[in-house]
């Protein structure tokens, strides 16, 4: 399937890109249901994200497998080992079936999280962005400027990183991966990498992790 206009399915630097959406927690804190399933404007969160990552030259999603609206883009499914493990488990597993030198990961509850955003995470792993500041949360020493990105995070306008929606250098994220990844940080994958924030609004950084702030992205202005 062709991109659609406007949007190329290169990044960093005109490389490939593969995405990898988390889509498999137990959302403990809405009460064990599917969070993939429930809807925000009357789409799915998984399709929300999905529509995302449409440029991506393979997609694949890390949980149960669910239908697909007719006519949908297809992706490719995995499951995290042990089931639970967390989202570094989930990366694994997803990561896996990624070929592409540049992979886009994503949680599945960022309805807000566009195309747009997915473009200057790409365009932040160029290795010519070197006066975009790093992300202060995840301190690596006084890395050079003129360094590769090795990874773009998206940054809300207080600063706070979104560990789950950035843009790796593949061969980066395979190295970063622990033997044991169950149970494991997100935040821990970044420590003495080349990080960049790309800054976002409020908007696009809402992950709905609990009712309130699925109340709150249902409850705002299309």
């Amino acid at each position: 399937m062709s991109a659609r206009p406007g949007v190329t399915r290169t990044g960093g630097g005109g490389a490939p890109w593969d995405a990898i959406v988390l889509a498999g927690g137990l959302a403990r804190r809405m009460g064990g249901v599917d969070k993939a399933t429930l809807e925000v404007d009357g789409a799915r969160l998984l399709d929300r994200v999905l529509h995302a990552v449409e440029a991506a030259r393979s997609t694949v999603v890390v949980g149960p497998p669910r239908p697909r609206p007719a006519g949908s883009r297809r992706v490719r499914w995995a499951r995290e080992y042990p089931p639970g493990g967390g989202p570094v488990a989930a990366i694994a597993a997803g990561l896996r079936l990624v070929e592409a030198p540049v992979v886009v990961v994503l949680a599945v509850d960022l309805p807000f999280f566009g195309a747009a955003e997915v473009r200057g995470l790409l365009d932040r792993l160029d290795v010519h962005s070197a006066a975009v500041p790093a992300v202060p949360a995840v301190p690596d020493g006084a890395a050079a400027d003129a360094a590769p990105v090795d990874v773009a995070v998206l940054s809300d306008p207080s600063g706070r990183p979104q560990y789950l929606a950035a843009a790796w250098r593949t061969a980066v994220l395979r190295a970063a991966l622990p033997a044991d990844p169950a149970g494991r940080s997100v935040r821990s994958l970044l420590a003495g990498r080349q990080v960049r924030a790309v800054p976002a609004d409020a908007r696009a950084c809402l992950d709905c992790d609990d009712p309130e702030a699925l109340a709150a992205a249902r409850a705002l202005p299309r």
